[in-house]
């Protein structure tokens, strides 16, 4: 050890390594109890590999709100690491370093939780054993990670329901809320590359943790600097969590169809893939219970964490979706739909102008479903003129406008979230808390219909929430974006469009016409690595102190400032301080910027529009996109000259 420490010191001088990675380094080497930790820092001093060195030891990798994220394969993989191999071509190991998701911060992350529900419990004069729900998708190591969860939980005193397999995140935040569990945790990196991997964390409401809560759990995380812990003499039992519970969750999924009047004689031809992930598990036998013609990729039906027929598992991108498009051609299906990794997004595809199928946005697809669930609540009466003033639709800051515009013409109200489904979620159990406690009973036993009278009578009833990311929800019965019930939601949209003899890209046109035109591109500015980590700081720090007064021939007319400004949301609730600053233009034009909380990129979102009613769809939709194009190439230009 002593030679590692020798040569890693001279590093620091010569200026190979930073000094918060010499820091690391040794705090790791002390705290594990990996048998490939030392040899693998060992491998890679030996062959000069200080970049890789600083990427994985630059920082530990920090506890947030939303738990944690990082690689479990790095960029080099060590001899020690790759051992003999795991499934589907993996290394045996995953990556040693304090800013890798491995075994040692998982530790962390997951004694903390613990450490922190004990004393919650202890607070609120509980004398019980915590209860925790534990899933996982089918990256590389979510199984490991998962079983590793499990065995630490009850070993520390806590009762854990593990489900028997890969899942999607949705369903896990059901089951805490079924289950009146205490916490819970989904190994996974949703939609990342194949080499990472995270943990995902969730309170008692099925909700990630957010406030106070994630404050105790980041202080308690934080706090761990070893591998090492004492088990408990009373252990918890493990419980495991199979096809009886998919039952009661797809059941509680079918509830999200308003009209199912419009399957009779016949269902739509849906061609579905999961991109090796977990949505082909609910989502298949979903839509066929419902009378859906279901067709999949059987290429892309294989669970697989190395995601081998696509370059990203993700379904914002268009490529993820080409082999399901071009299976949808040969089919004659009326619409595709992808769904990423862990389930929670959702990405489709319609016909379009002359029988091709075509890609929609995130905000295309929340759009459609915000507008025509609204709608229907309207015609079956269940949203009046009486209760209007109680219905609302969710949306983030950076999501569409073209929502608020569907909001305002039906009288709901509209309300404006950070970004990050945890703050949907948060507004969902502000809702749920104003029902007085003598009318809502067990609130969590009641069916749809129930639950939403009372929110009607007595607090506020969410139609729909969604993120210009692909998250969408239409139920209070889960706290997180969700993609079962939306494939669910948007199968049913399409089977609407075809009773009235029209595609949904014309759909979506009628209600450009009637709203105006919205359009929204996002664009990003990836930068990996300790280096990349260091630039995105900048860079936000740089917009933040120093924002623009005039950006491609317009001149700012407004600047909001989420890092250091105070806001509040449409209900007065003040929001979190976060990084991110949105930039209005004179001439209509806006822009957000934020760095990512879960990927090495900081991101961009663009806002352009006309009016509604325009002679010339067409020219409108060419108009818009070329302004926000040109916006593009000045933003791109004044943040190289920034970050120089």
């Amino acid at each position: 050890m002593s030679d590692i420490y020798n040569l890693i010191e001279n590093a620091v001088v010569n200026g190979s390594l930073l000094e918060s990675s010499q820091d690391n380094i040794k705090a790791l080497l002390e705290g594990t109890t990996s048998a490939v930790a030392e040899q693998s820092v060992s491998e890679l001093i030996d062959a000069g590999e200080w970049q890789e060195l600083n990427d994985r030891f630059y920082k530990t990798l920090a506890f947030g709100t939303g738990g944690l994220r990082g690689r479990t394969v790095g960029r080099v993989v060590t001899q020690a690491e790759l051992g003999s191999g795991g499934p589907n071509e993996r290394p045996e190991h995953p990556c040693v370093g304090t800013a890798a998701m491995n075994f040692y911060n998982l530790s962390r992350a997951i004694r903390g939780m613990v450490n922190y529900l004990k004393s919650y419990l202890e607070e609120k004069g509980e004398v019980r054993k915590p209860i925790f729900v534990l899933g996982h998708d089918t990256r590389h190591f979510s199984r490991d990670f998962a079983e590793f969860c499990a065995k630490v939980c009850t070993e520390l005193g806590c009762d854990v329901h593990l489900f028997d397999g890969p899942r999607a995140t949705p369903q896990i935040s059901y089951a805490i809320r079924e289950l009146n569990a205490d916490a819970g945790v989904v190994l996974t990196a949703s939609h990342n590359p194949a080499h990472d991997n995270g943990f995902k964390a969730y309170f008692n409401e099925g909700a990630q943790i957010v406030g106070a809560d994630a404050e105790g759990v980041i202080t308690e995380v934080n706090a761990i600097t070893s591998e090492r812990y004492e088990p408990v003499a009373e252990q918890g039992t493990l419980y495991v969590l199979d096809a009886k519970d998919d039952r009661v969750y797809m059941d509680d999924a079918k509830s999200l169809l308003l009209r199912p009047e419009l399957l009779e004689g016949g269902g739509t031809k849906v061609v579905f893939t999961n991109l090796h992930g977990t949505g082909g598990h609910c989502i298949v036998p979903l839509l066929s219970e419902l009378g859906f013609e279901v067709l999949t990729v059987p290429e892309q039906d294989i669970q697989d964490g190395r995601f081998p027929t696509v370059k990203s598992p993700n379904p914002e991108n268009a490529e993820a979706l080409a082999m399901a498009i071009t299976l949808a051609e040969k089919e004659g299906a009326e619409i595709v739909i992808g769904t990423d990794p862990d389930n929670d997004r959702m990405g489709v595809a319609v016909r379009g102008e002359g029988g091709k199928m075509q890609i929609l946005t995130g905000n295309q697809i929340g759009s459609l479903m915000a507008w025509y669930r609204t709608k229907t609540f309207f015609e079956q009466g269940v949203i009046n003129d009486s209760n209007r003033s109680r219905a609302v639709l969710i949306k983030t800051l950076v999501t569409t406008e073209l929502q608020r515009a569907i909001a305002e013409k039906y009288g709901v109200g509209i309300v404006d979230t950070l970004t990050g489904f945890k703050y949907i979620a948060e507004k969902l159990e502000k809702y749920e808390r104003s029902i007085p406690t003598d009318k809502k009973g067990n609130y969590r036993t009641l069916n749809s219909t129930e639950s939403r009278a009372l929110r009607l009578e007595y607090s506020r009833f969410f139609i729909f929430g969604g993120e210009e990311s692909y998250g969408y929800l239409g139920t209070d019965t889960i706290r997180d974006k969700d993609g079962n019930g939306a494939a669910v939601m948007f199968a049913e949209l399409a089977a609407y469009a075809k009773s009235e003899g029209k595609s949904l890209a014309e759909l979506m046109d009628e209600l450009y016409e009637e709203y105006g035109y919205h359009l929204e591109i996002g664009k990003a500015l990836v930068m990996e690595g300790a280096d990349g980590a260091t630039q995105i700081k900048s860079l936000a720090i740089s917009y933040s102190e120093n924002p623009p007064v005039e950006v491609d021939g317009s001149a700012v007319v407004r600047v909001r400032d989420f890092s250091k400004d105070d806001f509040e949301d449409a209900e007065g609730d003040t929001l979190p301080k976060e990084g991110m600053i949105i930039i209005d233009l004179e001439d209509g034009r806006s822009y957000a910027v934020r760095p990512s909380g879960t990927e090495p990129k900081i991101k961009y979102y663009l806002f352009g529009k006309d009016a509604a009613g325009v002679a010339d769809l067409a020219v409108s939709k060419e108009k818009v996109r070329t302004e926000l194009e040109s916006l593009w190439q000045a933003l791109e230009t004044d943040a190289t000259a920034r970050m120089s």
